[in-house]
């Protein structure tokens, strides 16, 4: 720091004509150093003008306190103080930093010039600094009082009051430094700076100290008072008085009443201990901040979510087991033993007043009504509906909720989905339950689920965002899936299973006729007097263009006929129209399904098998062709391991078992075999093809064709033995679909066969097998085709002995 006798600094000489800066920002005194950003273009010019480090100019300040830079003598005050430029740096947007280091006192006499910038004319103040006992007096009371503000404020470095005691010497130097380093107003320091008779500068130095001093210790005393002698609630109307007066300066008024109406909302919610608590907390923290603060709407957004949770409200309704049957019966045709499975459940949650039971979880292809049986459930029962799909789902944030530690975060799609019901007790179908996925990053959903539907568990169901128990004991929970092997074992533990194996063409015809084709009508603005299928035309649609297990297509094809209807009504053309069987095709295209039995022909090395997928049970043809090479096998048709396997054990079989069936053995060394399942985009796997593949090999061997009305399912062992397998009831009704009537199923699925509808069963032949002989006795022709286009040339070689055959 320059000191006093710093020669450079005491007796620089000033010129009598100064360039002229108003400082409106900052002050600066004789021997200190300021930096100051200069923007106006005024000011700019000055500088740009005068280059160099050492220019002397003069630092006016203005009287106001808005902010002007005045121009005129009037509006500055006379005395400034002369400063030299020691440095300077340009900075973007016409802008430059200057850092000014005070000379002396200066005073302004004439304003020479404005314009490009300002000059002044000036006359040096002579610096006098007078003693005596009052100069002396004041010097230490300020002394005095800076050492006990920088003890009380604690802002202060220690420093500063020993290099004040160091130039206490000088009252003049004295009372410049405390108005620089002291925390003063802006205007406080100005008037210091502009006073240049050094005992009016040491009074106004020691008044605003004594302000200062003041202040402090009256904060000390009133605090010291009120944590002594205030209590609690006395103490928190002040502060609340306290804040409302600052908040009614900053214009932050308007939490108070908000933050009331919670309260009075919390009283009258009736919620748990744990979220009462909870909710108490968060609203003594809204109390103590801005309402314009983000920290105030995230408290608020949760106490809003605790008190519209349905914690204690129930649903009015009561299980009426007669209701309930009546009610599945209008919405659902058919499905009689789903419905019997549901009502009986229902009646067990009647008698139970124990809520904690197993899940229901319907089960079954797409389109069969899972998802509106739960629709129907609720209303049965009386109770709110709601859904939420998991399909898809891949962060267990989605179940369980975000911590509120994140931006925008909210409660999973659980309690979202109560809050929607209003009640504690709804019907809560969770849709796609076997489609939920899983990422190392983002939890497993599926884990999270589990204290979702564990009675055991979710009586306290915990979710990051509310972090307080929830009882979802009470929910009357329903989940749907297409495939049960696809979920979770532990989750699949606590289901109670029905499977919905899909719609006879029967109950797709009444169910089209009461329900899907008035709302196709309705749907399209058409009245039901403009718009009549026959049933004949009806079953058209439902045995040329569906082979689904459910009736979403069904569904859409009606639309589609509606639509047309609609058009031709609402251009003019027709009034009311009528569709019969011949109109089918010329509103819906080409039938893309027939009768199989009679679109195909009895064929060497084909065979007809049955499949189960997620879509239901569907026909499977299996092709094989033979062809010179060195005995390998070719696969195709996009099949599983477990289909590769099935193929090459029946082929292993048919060779082991080849003297039984005629062949002779040098074909397997002579002839590559292809193996090929139409639609190869579609994956394929699973035992159950073992018989049709065994059938298809052996008929391809002995050229003896297979018959098409008669299909097949079965898992076949080494030694030929046929095992039970899966899916026999969707089997059996897409054969029915198919146009298949006649079906051979292993003999341990025996009992499966009482669950096909018995209309469908009085239209099928049944038979069952214990061995793959007794598949091939009953499939294979025993004509062997004569055509040579139709023949694989299996013959045995020349060199085994016997002659080929002449060319065809």
């Amino acid at each position: 720091m320059p000191t006093p006798d710093d020669p450079p600094l005491k007796d620089a000489p000033i010129p009598d004509v100064l360039p002229a800066f108003v400082l409106t920002t900052t002050a600066v005194f004789p021997f200190d150093v300021v930096s100051v950003q200069v923007s106006r273009p005024r000011d700019v010019r000055l500088l740009e003008a005068n280059p160099g480090d050492n220019v002397i100019v003069a630092c006016l300040f203005p009287r106001g306190t808005d902010g002007d830079a005045p121009t005129s003598l009037d509006g500055l005050f006379p005395v400034g103080v002369a400063c030299r430029v020691i440095h300077r740096m340009k900075l973007p947007s016409e802008t430059m930093q200057v850092v000014f280091q005070g000379l002396r006192r200066i005073e302004a006499k004439e304003v020479l010039a404005a314009d490009p910038w300002m000059r002044v004319r000036v006359e040096p103040v002579e610096p006098r600094e007078p003693r005596g006992p009052e100069i002396d007096g004041l010097v230490y009371r300020c002394m005095e009082m800076v050492d006990e503000l920088v003890r009380n404020e604690g802002s202060y470095p220690r420093e500063m009051v020993d290099i004040l005691r160091m130039n206490i010497a000088g009252a003049g130097r004295f009372a410049d430094l405390v108005g620089a380093h002291v925390n003063l107003p802006l205007p406080v320091k100005r008037k210091v700076a502009v006073t240049a008779n050094v005992r009016d500068r040491l009074k106004v130095v020691e008044d605003v100290l004594e302000e200062a001093i003041g202040r402090t210790r009256v904060e000390a005393e009133v605090g010291q008072r009120v944590k002594v002698e205030i209590d609690a609630r006395q103490r928190e109307a002040i502060l609340r008085a306290q804040l409302r007066a600052i908040k009614k300066e900053l214009g932050e008024e308007g939490g108070e009443a908000e933050v009331e109406d919670l309260r009075e909302r919390l009283k009258a919610a009736g919620l748990p201990e744990d979220a009462e608590a909870a909710a108490s907390r968060e609203l003594d923290r809204m109390a103590g901040m801005s309402a314009s603060s983000a920290e105030y709407h995230v408290a608020r957004t949760y106490v809003a979510w605790l008190l519209d949770l349905p914690w204690n409200a129930t649903s009015k309704g009561r299980l009426d087991l007669v209701k309930a049957r009546a009610v599945l019966d209008r919405d659902h045709y058919g499905l009689d033993d789903v419905k019997e499975r549901i009502v009986e459940f229902l009646a067990v949650r009647k008698l139970k007043k124990d809520p904690k039971g197993p899940l229901l979880c319907l089960v079954g292809p797409p389109g069969v009504g899972k998802t509106s049986l739960g629709r129907s459930i609720a209303e049965a029962v009386g109770r709110p509906f709601v859904r939420v799909s998991v399909g898809g789902m891949r962060d267990e944030a989605e179940i369980k909720g975000h911590r509120r530690t994140y931006v925008g975060a909210l409660p999973g799609r659980i309690l979202q989905a109560l809050k929607k019901a209003g009640t504690r007790d709804p019907v809560f179908v969770v849709d796609e339950i076997d489609k939920m996925g899983s990422d190392a990053m983002r939890g497993d959903p599926s884990s999270a689920m589990l204290e979702v539907l564990d009675p055991e568990q979710n009586a306290t169901f915990l979710d990051h965002y509310v972090d307080v128990p929830f009882d979802l004991s009470r929910v009357f929970f329903v989940g749907t899936a297409n495939v049960l092997q696809d979920i979770p074992g532990p989750l699949r533990d606590r289901m109670e299973v029905i499977h919905l194996a899909g719609y006879t063409r029967e109950e797709k015809f009444h169910i089209a006729r009461r329900h899907l084709l008035p709302k196709a009508v309705g749907d399209n603005g058409l009245k039901p007097e403009q718009l009549e299928v026959t049933d004949e035309a009806l079953r058209a649609v439902i045995d040329g263009f569906t082979r689904e297990a459910g009736v979403r297509n069904l569904e859409r094809l009606l639309g589609r006929i509606a639509r047309k209807t609609a058009r031709r009504v609402a251009d003019g053309s027709a009034t009311k129209v009528v569709v019969g069987p011949g109109d089918v095709e010329a509103l819906l295209d080409a039938a893309p399904y027939h009768d199989e039995t009679r679109a195909r022909e009895p064929a060497v090395g084909v065979a007809t098998g049955l499949a189960w997928t997620a879509g239901g049970g569907t026909v499977m043809f299996i092709e094989t062709l033979a062809m010179p090479g060195a005995g390998r096998v070719h696969l195709t048709g996009q099949l599983g391991e477990v289909m590769k396997e099935s193929a090459d054990l029946a082929l292993s079989w048919v060779r082991a078992n080849a003297d039984e069936l005629g062949i002779d053995d040098a074909v397997f060394q002579r002839h590559d075999v292809h193996v090929h399942v139409p639609e190869g985009a579609v994956p394929k796997d699973g035992p159950s093809a073992g018989v049709t593949l065994v059938t298809a090999l052996v008929s391809l061997f002995t050229e003896k064709p297979v018959r098409v009305d008669l299909a097949m399912t079965g898992e076949v062992t080494l030694k030929g033995r046929v095992l039970p397998v899966g899916g026999i009831k969707e089997k059996v009704m897409s054969a029915h679909r198919a146009g298949i009537r006649h079906v051979m199923l292993p003999e341990a699925n025996r009992r499966d066969v009482k669950e096909v509808p018995d209309e469908v069963a009085r239209e099928m032949t049944i038979t069952f097998a214990t061995d793959v002989r007794q598949n091939l006795a009953a499939a294979l022709l025993s004509v062997v085709v004569p055509d040579a286009r139709q023949r694989r040339r299996l013959e045995t070689p020349p060199s085994a002995g016997a002659a080929l055959p002449p060319p065809p």
